[in-house]
């Protein structure tokens, strides 16, 4: 097994739950940062980028504005190269992330999780739309999230899978857990897929799609992850308690960085 060089770690659910950092997680991130290149990933699309950076370094994490790489920057760098027009099923906090466009007949349908803006008449927009002809792109297609109640909440996938249905067309997955989304964030630190490790809370957007991307996927058992995640046929390269049990893992506690050891 190759050496690790980098790690992408996912936000929500594994450094934090709500607006509270898991315990040990600051620390984690600090001593973990001093040893390897770190991208902090998300597929959220209800925050932006400064957004992000912002609750990041409120909790205490000190963290760099670069090393956070979105669900959303990936969009918004990949309408930027294909060109044309969008309609967006987005929630209202990031709607100006992307350009304010009111074609009549859009090139592309944009989903992300647009919560309460979820409504049948923009949902039945975005179908006509796909029928006349326009792409379906999906910024996310997690099935639920991990809610600021403790309890889970349905994310974008359904609604997604909703528009597949109806019109009978398959979305191109932007973020997690597309091949896509995993190696540009891989670039991002300047190492090879097969020498990351993404660490996650979702047995699948995390851990399956980081594997079939060529990285190493670690699972911990917080955040959305329940018990029967471990018995879907899906077997992580490592399974941790949680983020502060990850330096150790890696040798960043008075040894040096080597092979990932499964546990």
């Amino acid at each position: 097994m190759r050496e690790i060089k980098g790690l992408l770690l996912d936000l929500d659910g594994v450094l934090y739950e709500g607006e509270t950092p898991l315990p040990g997680a600051v620390e984690a991130v600090g001593e973990l940062g001093r040893r390897f290149p770190i991208r902090f990933v998300t597929n959220t699309t209800r925050k932006t980028h400064g957004m992000v950076y912002e609750k990041l370094r409120g909790m205490g994490f000190r963290i760099e504005y670069d090393s956070i790489f979105t669900a959303l920057d990936a969009a918004e760098a990949f309408l930027d190269r294909q060109g044309g027009s969008g309609y967006f099923l987005l929630h209202e906090a990031v709607a100006g992330t992307f350009r304010d466009d009111t074609a009549k007949r859009p090139d592309y349908v944009v989903v992300g999780d647009a919560y309460t803006d979820f409504t049948y008449e923009r949902l039945n927009t975005a179908f006509r739309h796909l029928m006349d002809g326009a792409r379906l792109i999906a910024i996310a297609k997690n099935r639920y999230f991990r809610d600021g109640d403790g309890r889970l909440s349905l994310d974008a996938g359904g609604f997604v899978a909703l528009l597949e249905f109806a019109a009978q067309t398959e979305a191109t997955i932007l973020g997690k857990p597309s091949r896509r989304f995993y190696h540009l964030a891989c670039g991002a630190m300047g190492v090879a897929p097969e020498e990351a490790l993404m660490v996650g809370d979702d047995i699948e957007s995390d851990v399956l799609g980081a594997q079939q991307a060529g990285l190493k996927a670690c699972q911990v058992k917080t955040g959305k992850f329940r018990p029967g995640d471990l018995q879907r046929g899906i077997e992580p390269d490592c399974v941790l308690d949680s983020i502060a049990d990850l330096p150790k893992l890696l040798g960043c506690q008075g040894g040096g960085a080597g092979p990932l050891r499964q546990v």
